[in-house]
């Protein structure tokens, strides 16, 4: 954000700086060039003067040290001219006097009584002239002409140089720009970058992380409605981790009383009421269960937790022999496919939860004498453990509704809940599809400890 702001200050200074520079260059280009041509006829009138009285009375240019007084000091070349144009006095010492200057438009113009003024390529100094011609005469007399000439490149350096200090000038504003302009986006920004580093830690599980109400008014009401957000959040977590605890507690306790008197009586009643008490007993397990599943779930929803760096493989060949001996009691094959090691990042435990819901329910659904596998794969950005089935499978119908809770072809509806639910809490996702052969393939991905961000 600081640079973009930068940039927009940056392209404001270039268009203001091109909108009046431009035009300024421009016009000073023509206006120089007025300037110039002024200077050199006011210049060559005031040396005509100098000259008249010699050309009127004696024909002859006496004292050239004004004209060479001038050049000197100016670089101009200054050439005076009798009635016929040939030359009395040059300045310039590489040509000699006497010479014919009558063909020269701007002496013919000068002898004629006018003003000449312009540019023209001299083919004599193989060089662009800009020159000024005038008369020397009094009372509509012509004696002569006087024309000064300069260098074209004269006036081009000038321009040149105005654009250079323009140039310079826009240099140093965008240099000034750059650096104030840095300064206040900065300042503008740094309330923005404490609101997003806030919330990171907010989405990290940090829900007690506050923000100071700073910068401008509305970036204090962006900060002041963080905070009562944050505290809010934080507010309603503890009071589900409360609820969970009380609920443990207050549910867990009367079914298990329930269940040690139900067992109690087992030796107390005939063979006409044991179908009864084995129902009754099934259906409190089925209780436990589903409150045991409440409970996790309830955890997760949170999302409080921090996340850890935890080996997927290792904790899939430790639940795979922990669940072996019921696949056992099947028949039914129980194996870790994958590499040793697969690092990721999850919340602590939660990858034990998932894969014994995973595995819970694959064995209700496996036929015996079947097989289940667990593979685990790793790439640099993630990492992923499937178990898959040998089961009867779900149609596409059961598939799209199979994470939903409650929803459920057999058991308590809740195992992949409880899954996907805890994949998410650790910044990963959930996933199930049909195998080619045949039953069903869940799949959790998680983020590998390469690509995990900064805490």
């Amino acid at each position: 954000m600081t640079r973009r702001l930068v940039l927009s200050y940056l392209v404001i200074t270039l268009f203001v700086l091109a909108v009046l520079e431009i035009p300024l260059g421009i016009t000073f280009a023509s206006s120089e060039e007025v300037r110039l041509f002024t200077d050199i006829e006011r210049d060559a009138r005031v040396l005509a003067t100098v000259y008249e009285d010699h050309l009127e009375h004696e024909g002859v240019v006496l004292g050239p040290e004004e004209s060479l007084d001038y050049a000197s000091r100016t670089g101009g070349r200054v050439v005076v001219v009798d009635r016929l144009g040939t030359s009395l006095l040059d300045t310039s010492p590489a040509l000699e006097l006497g010479r014919d200057f009558s063909s020269r438009p701007e002496i013919a113009q000068a002898l004629n009584g006018g003003l000449a003024t312009g540019s023209r390529p001299s083919e004599t100094l193989q060089a662009e002239l800009i020159y000024v011609a005038v008369p020397i005469g009094s009372g509509g007399r012509v004696y002569g002409a006087i024309r000064i000439s300069y260098p074209r490149s004269t006036l081009d350096d000038r321009v040149r140089n105005n654009w250079i200090r323009l140039a310079v000038l826009s240099v140093v504003a965008v240099g000034a720009v750059l650096i104030v302009g840095w300064m206040i986006a900065r300042s503008v920004t740094r309330p923005v970058r404490a609101l997003q580093l806030a919330s990171a830690r907010v989405a990290d599980g940090k829900l007690s992380t506050r923000v100071d109400p700073d910068g401008p008014p509305e970036l204090r009401l962006l900060a002041g409605a963080f905070n009562d957000m944050t505290e809010r959040v934080e507010s309603m977590v503890h009071r589900e981790k409360a609820f969970s605890a009380d609920a443990s507690h207050q549910l867990r306790t009367p079914l298990t009383a329930l269940r040690l008197r139900l067992e109690a009586i087992e030796y107390s009643i005939d063979d006409t009421g044991r179908a009864d008490l084995d129902a009754a007993l099934r259906e409190t397990e089925r209780l436990s269960n589903i409150v045991d599943a409440l409970l996790a779930l309830a955890r997760s929803a949170g999302g409080t937790a921090p996340l850890v760096d935890v080996d997927l493989a290792a904790i899939a060949r430790e639940r795979v022999e922990t669940w072996r001996p019921l696949a056992d009691e099947r028949s039914i094959r129980l194996d870790y496919q994958g590499p040793v090691t697969v690092p990721a990042v999850a919340m602590n435990g939660a990858v034990d939860q998932i894969l014994d819901n995973l595995l819970s329910n694959a064995l209700e659904v496996a036929p015996d004498g079947s097989s289940i596998r667990v593979v685990g794969a790793a790439t640099t950005a993630a990492a992923s453990l499937s178990v898959i089935d040998e089961g009867p499978g779900m149609t596409d119908d059961e598939i799209a509704r199979a994470f939903d809770r409650f929803f459920t072809t057999n058991g308590t509806g809740l195992g992949l809940a409880i899954a996907r639910q805890l994949a998410q809490a650790s910044r990963g996702s959930a996933r199930l599809r049909r195998t080619i052969g045949g039953g069903l393939e869940v799949s959790i991905t998680l983020r590998s400890t390469a690509e995990r961000s900064p805490r």
